[in-house]
């Protein structure tokens, strides 16, 4: 008899389980924010998402004391005052305390560019750059200056522009201690004492050490002159040129010799009448 019963209790609970096994899932019930209507699996993610309408930062960091609503995104923060760089790129050994830089970085390697302008068909390695060149399309200019309003599509540009207002100049010459507010004006001053001159017409050979200064020269090739007197029509290939000449129209003057006090309107016409007084003719 109790070999009977308990033969019915496993019978019963194959059943029960089988039964169970047959039961169709239930779809997962989704968290939906009541703000803005997008869904979560979890509600622990809701509750993540919610931070970004309430504001609430509830993560800090104990060195600056920058807030945060993520934990995570507070640990890599942390990773600029440690120095640690956990990420590393396995072609070059560059290191990065972002997962998401280290594989941005790997992309100059492989030569990927996964992200394209839908209205030109450029393509770019980070997303954030394409964010960037799809403002030349729209016009968008989101960053302006509180000085002066003049507005900039890129942050990179405004502090650059910030620093006609403030002097600063934090790139200097190692050589002869020129001070610039560019890099990029520095590497081309390097040039001058390093003699570089990397680039070249390729219709007449002549090398140049700034690309503006290929740019200028070809004008010489192609006869282009872009610059044009809006009172006479006079056309030139060089905007300074045009500044020169609008004189000639508004009567400013502004070279002069230091040894009469004559003013000319070009440099030019100063650095020739000095001959005059080196030889003491009249010119």
């Amino acid at each position: 008899a109790e070999d009977g019963d308990g033969g019915d209790q496993v019978s019963t609970s194959l059943v029960s389980s089988m039964e169970r096994q047959e039961e169709p899932e239930l779809p997962q019930k989704k968290k939906i924010c009541d703000l803005c209507g997008k869904s979560f699996s979890s509600q622990s993610s809701l509750l993540r998402h919610m931070r970004i309408h309430t504001g609430e930062k509830p993560y800090s960091c104990e060195t600056c004391g920058k807030r945060f609503n993520q934990s995570g995104s507070c640990l890599t923060h942390k990773r600029i005052h440690t120095g640690e760089k956990l990420f590393s790129c396995e072609t070059c050994g560059k290191r990065f305390s972002k997962s998401g830089s280290c594989l941005a970085h790997k992309r100059i390697h492989t030569g990927e560019k996964p992200y394209s302008c839908e209205t030109c068909g450029k393509r770019f390695s980070r997303s954030g750059n394409l964010m960037t060149h799809m403002r030349c399309h729209t016009g968008e200019k989101p960053y302006y200056c509180e000085t002066c309003g003049k507005r900039f599509n890129q942050s990179g540009t405004l502090a650059v522009h910030m620093r006609s207002h403030t002097g600063e100049k934090p790139y200097y010459c190692e050589t002869c201690g020129k001070c610039f507010n560019q890099s990029g004006h520095l590497v081309a001053h390097m040039r001058i004492h390093t003699g570089e001159k990397p680039y070249s017409c390729e219709t007449c050979g002549k090398r140049f050490s700034r690309s503006g200064n290929l740019m200028t020269h070809m004008r010489c090739h192609t006869g282009e002159k872009p610059y044009y007197c809006e009172t006479c029509g006079k056309c030139f290939n060089q905007s300074g040129h045009l500044v020169a000449h609008m004189r000639s129209h508004t009567g400013e003057k502004l070279f002069s010799c230091e040894t009469c006090g004559k003013i000319f309107i070009r440099h030019s016409s100063l650095s020739r009448h000095k001959k005059c007084h080196l030889v003491n003719v009249d010119i």
